[in-house]
């Protein structure tokens, strides 16, 4: 049960970063129609905004899915017990490093929240929101780094492990 709320939180969370990517577009097309009808829309602020949420909110789901680019030099040439302990530690030392991270990015989006800190362009968008999703983003992918250091020493493949042979061919 709790395996199929974690993948779904990561395809939740790949949704949402494709959904914003999307959001990029749209945001661009207004821009060019307000245009040709004489209005202003500000594509570029909110297209950043959005293209910060598709980043952060695409990690996990990019992570869990084998598509980030790995440098396997040291645990490629490992086997057994040592490509264990080599795993393990990658998964574990990243997850404490990008739970503070995470840690630093709710404090920071919280701080924006209640200092009502506004984007200075011309949507005057409060910052806690792109702030909520950058964090979202990071404890995500802090969840999806412990799960595959659960997964590592239980023995299993880490979800991380899925593409590691096509991106050698």
């Amino acid at each position: 049960m709790l395996r199929k709320f974690l993948d779904g939180l990561y395809t939740l969370s790949g949704v949402l970063a494709a959904a914003f990517l999307a959001g990029i577009a749209i945001s661009i097309i207004a821009q060019i129609i307000g245009r040709a009808l004489g209005y202003t829309v500000d594509s570029t602020e909110i297209s950043g905004l959005f293209m910060a949420a598709s980043t952060f909110l695409g990690l996990a789901y990019t992570f869990r899915d084998g598509g980030h680019i790995r440098v396997g030099l040291i645990v490629s040439r490992l086997t057994g017990g040592r490509r264990k302990v080599v795993e393990l530690w990658c998964c574990v030392s990243t997850a404490l490093l990008m739970g503070y991270i995470a840690w630093q990015a709710v404090l920071f989006a919280w701080q924006s929240f209640e200092f009502d800190d506004i984007s200075p362009g011309l949507l005057a968008i409060p910052f806690w929101i792109p702030q909520s999703a950058l964090a979202a983003g990071l404890v995500i992918l802090t969840i999806a780094l412990v799960d595959a250091a659960l997964a590592v020493a239980r023995g299993e493949e880490p979800g991380y492990d899925k593409n590691s042979e096509a991106a050698l061919e």
